[in-house]
């Protein structure tokens, strides 16, 4: 009597210690995935100029790539609907979308250039459904950035 008692009381702590390790799994999955999110999230609704947003195509490239995100034979990163992040940018000058390869794969630099004095914002930020991780951001051409002015040369005194 006391055989059976005990094998169904160490199976009971068994199956409350594995839901217990998945429990703490995935709080801890949601708490990494908030976090990385929250990366992004920083940039919602706020106005930044050409010189961030090219830091950002940057930083989600290497996110992209450290995750073995493929490309599509146009060169743009394909959605996995897991972890990958893509950045559309609308230009309301040219009025079009660019991906954000198609501006590093021009020439960043050339687009830092460019861009350096127009203030782009976030426009929106999509998730992925299944693991609820960013999966694009959008930003729009919003202004062009007063440029410093440069000192007169030396002004004629009275």
């Amino acid at each position: 009597m006391k055989r059976p008692l005990l094998i169904i009381i160490v199976i009971f702590i068994i199956i409350m210690l594995a839901l217990t390790a998945m429990i703490l799994m995935n709080n801890s999955i949601s708490a990494q995935i908030a976090k990385e999110n929250k990366e992004y999230e920083i940039y919602l609704g706020r106005e930044i100029s050409g010189t961030e947003v090219a830091t950002l195509i940057g930083k989600v490239t290497d996110h992209n790539e450290r995750n073995k995100v493929q490309k599509d034979e146009k060169g743009i990163y394909i959605d996995n609907g897991e972890n990958s992040i893509r950045i559309d940018i609308k230009m309301v000058t040219i009025e079009d979308i660019f991906p954000m390869e198609v501006i590093s794969g021009n020439d960043i630099v050339a687009f830092i250039q460019n861009f350096n004095y127009i203030e782009f914002k976030c426009a929106d930020i999509e998730y992925h459904e299944n693991t609820g991780r960013v999966s694009r951001i959008i930003f729009e051409e919003i202004a062009i950035l007063e440029e410093l002015d440069e000192p007169d040369e030396m002004e004629e005194t009275e």
